[in-house]
Formats: structure tokens, C-alpha cells, sequence
């Protein structure tokens, strides 16, 4: 499946329906009065969460959404039909913009959660309303209202409790993949990852958390280079950061200083994802090239006050022990968590 996390669309509720013009015709009623029924209620436009939606793919090819009608008065005083509201299901997660104004509408982050993004018009009413006894046959009715219409922006942002950060290629795919069944691209080359992937890790007895492996960053990436911000913005709802380092490769950088590099981005970018707990830890220590560097870089990060975890995605090696320091993270209450 595509993913897509941003959607722009135009909505329209359903007009209300006419009130009707009609008078009693009964045979052995002389002079019936009038009898026009009111019309139906528009369709509302409503937007619902559903954790059966994880991408904006649909509405990004199908912009255009109205609502039915509500259905005309008729004779006998019978109101017209209402129509249904017309629901548009989107992944939780969502935001809902004002596309004209940027104004956030809202923010649906639990399934279910739904937001009435424009509004039914009411019927209008029929002429048994305006009888009085001054004017016994009213030949008028009131039309229906018309519905709202807006052009509104979706922004999806991944929830997840952890989010893997790191430069490109660095492993974070392949530790997802090792850690739950999600199944993203690998290879060995640079922005594998072109799309967030989500993975539910269970630990302990019937406990699981949701990992988000965010497309691997770069320097200006709160400019837009590389992957830019449009991934960025994944990684404010999550709790805490898994920074994954790679120092087998052949770049000059050492791992502090791409450390450094990934946590000026973050504070770049805002948000406060800068200030989110952050579990460090260096990949590849199957490899002998690694092995040989780890202890030196140990012993920097140590000296400013870092702790560093090494693992091996390939081969599972130091894994259980980076998803200890996970749990006993997520476990630890936070003010926010009351």
C-alpha cells in the first residue's frame, strides 16, 4: 500500500430540503386548510478515525465529497426525508485544517473520534407554518438551507510510543523488522526507507508497544533536505527516540558527531521532539569494524554523561537489552501520563 500523509479535499454537506405548498382535497372537508409538510436535513460531512485506515491514499484521488440532500416536504403535513450523513474515514492520527486559513480543526487521535467538518442545511418549512387568521391559505414555503462547504487540509502524524531517528542506512528497518512483524524495504544503499513503517513489539505477558521507523534524516533536513520535514512531523507524537548510529561506514563523521548532527535537525525542526528521551545505541557490532571503534566511542559519549547500547539487527545480538531500556523508559511515569 502507497503511503500518503497529506490530503487536501473539498466538502459539502447536503442542502436541506423545500417545505412544501399543499392543501387539503378530502371530500367531505370543505375549505381544508394548507398542509404542506417541512423538508429533510442535508447530509453533514463527517471525518472518524479508524485504526482500519493507516494512509491518506484514498482521499488524495478522490478530492471532491457531498453529501444527499434531505428530501422535499410534501402534502399531509409529511416532512421530507433526512439524508444520511456521508462519513469519511481517516487514519488515527489525523489533523483536520481549514485549507483557506491553516486554522486546525481538529485532531483525531483515537479510533472512533469524529468531527463534523461541515454542516447539514435544515429543511425549509412547508405552509402549513405561516397559516394564521388573518391568512388562511399561505401559497409559500421556504426553501431548504444550504449546506457548509469548505476546502480542508488532512495531515497525518504517525502515533507511535517510540521512534527510530539515525542517518540513512544506519539499520533502523532491519531492527524493526527483527523486533515485530513489520516487513519494510532493505537494502544496502542510502533512503531505503521512503515511507514510515509501523511495528508492534510485544514484551513481558500480553504487553506490546508501537514503534515508528521514521525515513532516515540528514543535515538540513528541517529545511526539507532529503526526506525533509515531511517526515520530521512523525516524530512528535511519539514518547521517546530510539537514535540508532552506524560507525562501519567510511564516513569521516565519528558517531558523536552524527549524533550531534541528528539532534541539530531536531531542534531545528521544533516542536519539542528535541527534548524527548532519547536511547542511543550503535548498530553492527557484527561487524569487526565496529567492534574495533565501539569502545572508543563508548568512552567519549561517556564522558559527556551518555550512556551508549550496541546491538546487532542482523543478528539479534544486544537486541533483548535495547527493548529492556525501551520498556523501563515507556514504564517510568511522566507527568503528563497524570
Amino acid at each position: 500500500m502507497k503511503f500518503i500523509d497529506e490530503a487536501e479535499i473539498y466538502v459539502k454537506a447536503g442542502d436541506g430540503g423545500s417545505g412544501c405548498v399543499s392543501f387539503r382535497r378530502e371530500k367531505y372537508v370543505p375549505k381544508g386548510g394548507p398542509d404542506g409538510g417541512d423538508g429533510g436535513k442535508g447530509g453533514d460531512i463527517v471525518i472518524k478515525a479508524s485504526l482500519s485506515h493507516h494512509t491518506l491514499l484514498d482521499l488524495k484521488y478522490r478530492p471532491r465529497h457531498i453529501a444527499r440532500r434531505g428530501g422535499h416536504g410534501r402534502g399531509s403535513l409529511k416532512t421530507g426525508a433526512s439524508s444520511p450523513d456521508l462519513v469519511i474515514s481517516v487514519p488515527v492520527g489525523t489533523i483536520v485544517k481549514d485549507a483557506d486559513t491553516d486554522e486546525i480543526l481538529a485532531d483525531l487521535t483515537a479510533d472512533g473520534q469524529a468531527f463534523i467538518a461541515a454542516k447539514g442545511g435544515i429543511g425549509g418549512k412547508g405552509n402549513a407554518h405561516f397559516k394564521t387568521s388573518t391568512h388562511q391559505t399561505p401559497r409559500f414555503s421556504q426553501p431548504g438551507m444550504p449546506g457548509e462547504e469548505r476546502r480542508i487540509r488532512l495531515e497525518l502524524k504517525l502515533i507511535a510510543d517510540v521512534g527510530l531517528v539515525g542517518l540513512p542506512n544506519v539499520g533502523k528497518s532491519t531492527f524493526i523488522s527483527k523486533v515485530s512483524a513489520a516487513k519494510p524495504k532493505i537494502a544496502d544503499y542510502p533512503f531505503t526507507t521512503l515511507t514510515p513503517n509501523l511495528g508492534v513489539v510485544s514484551y513481558g505477558s500480553y504487553r506490546t508497544f508501537v514503534i515508528a521507523d521514521i525515513p532516515g534524516l540528514i543535515e538540513g533536513a528541517h529545511r526539507g533536505s532529503g526526506m525533509g520535514i515531511r517526515f520530521l512531523r512523525h516524530i512528535e507524537r511519539t514518547r521517546l527516540l530510539l537514535h540508532i548510529i552506524d560507525i562501519s561506514d567510511e564516513s569521516p563523521l565519528s558517531g558523536w558527531e552524527k549524533y550531534a548532527l541528528i539532534n541539530r535537525e531536531l531542534s531545528s525542526f521544533g516542536a519539542n521532539v528535541a527534548d524527548k528521551p532519547q536511547i542511543v545505541a550503535i548498530n553492527k557490532i557484527d561487524l569487526t569494524v565496529t567492534r574495533d571503534r565501539l569502545k572508543k566511542e563508548i568512552d567519549f559519549f561517556a564522558q559527556k554523561g551518555i550512556e551508549i547500547l550496541s546491538f546487532s539487527a542482523a543478528t539479534g545480538e544486544g537486541v533483548a537489552r535495547v527493548i529492556e531500556a525501551i520498556v523501563n523508559v515507556l514504564n517510568t511515569p511522566t507527568t503528563s501520563d497524570g
